[in-house]
């Protein structure tokens, strides 16, 4: 049992990690986007990077209080993490092409905190 516990400590500490890093490269991003202008500052674009930080901040929060509720916002976190990388990789180049991997790898985390 003490081991199964450490593991899921491990498993909702690494999940809170991708989180951040996600919240932040986020926020990032859309400081680049703003900057570069046309397609990368679209509202609906631009709209989402900001509920994906929004939503990995939130799921963070929410594992590192130990909230009951963690696997609720964990699975929408990963749907917003999903579609934020989709909105990424579309329009390309080297800080959408890191946003997009930590979108990726937060979304494969909090999926896992969601099963």
């Amino acid at each position: 049992m003490t081991t199964h516990g450490t593991k899921m400590s491990q498993d909702i500490e690494r999940c809170i990690s991708e989180c951040l890093d996600c919240h932040r490269i986020c926020l990032q991003t859309v400081q680049h986007c703003l900057e570069m202008g046309g397609k990368h500052a679209s509202p609906e674009h631009i709209r989402l990077l900001l509920d994906c930080a929004e939503i990995c901040q939130t799921s963070a929060n929410f594992m590192l209080r130990g909230s009951p509720l963690h696997r609720r916002t964990c699975a929408v976190c990963a749907e917003v993490c999903t579609r934020c990388a989709e909105s990424c990789e579309a329009i390309g180049g080297e800080q959408l092409d890191d946003c997009a991997e930590a979108c990726r790898s937060c979304a494969e985390s909090c999926a896992q905190m969601a099963a």
